[in-house]
């Protein structure tokens, strides 16, 4: 049902090489680029797939985080969680919380990693399922 969604950023330069390498990580690629007054970049695993954008805001005002607002990445293990996480530190982001077990190991059992990219965006990198 989800088709995209976007982020804003206030350095479209900057967000490219993070989420370019980051997305990487998990067999994502950047699949448009739009380089007009609101510079769009969408990457995903291929078009029809979910995909995250990164935007400057159309208005031209200063990007700004959503309090409460996330981007949950679902990956097909948890080692891809934890490289995940890595990876984002290492491009600068910002650790919200270390990869690790939310609740019971079982058939529904979570696991996340949450962090923020460059502009503050808060994302979250998970698997469900038993390790």
């Amino acid at each position: 049902m989800i088709g995209y969604v976007t982020v804003g950023t206030n350095n479209i330069d900057k967000a490219r090489a993070f989420y370019a390498s980051l997305l990487s990580t998990i067999g994502a690629k950047e699949l448009m680029r739009i380089d007009q007054a609101n510079a769009f970049t969408l990457y995903g695993p291929a078009f029809g797939k979910p995909a995250l954008a990164v935007v400057k805001p159309h208005d031209g005002t200063t990007a700004t985080v959503g309090n409460g607002m996330m981007v949950a990445l679902v990956v097909d293990s948890r080692d891809k969680v934890d490289a995940l996480h890595a990876k984002a530190l290492e491009l600068g982001g910002a650790c919200e919380g270390k990869p690790g077990l939310r609740g019971e190991e079982g058939p529904q059992a979570f696991y996340g990693a949450y962090f923020r990219d460059l502009d503050g965006n808060k994302l979250c990198g998970f698997r469900i399922g038993p390790k």
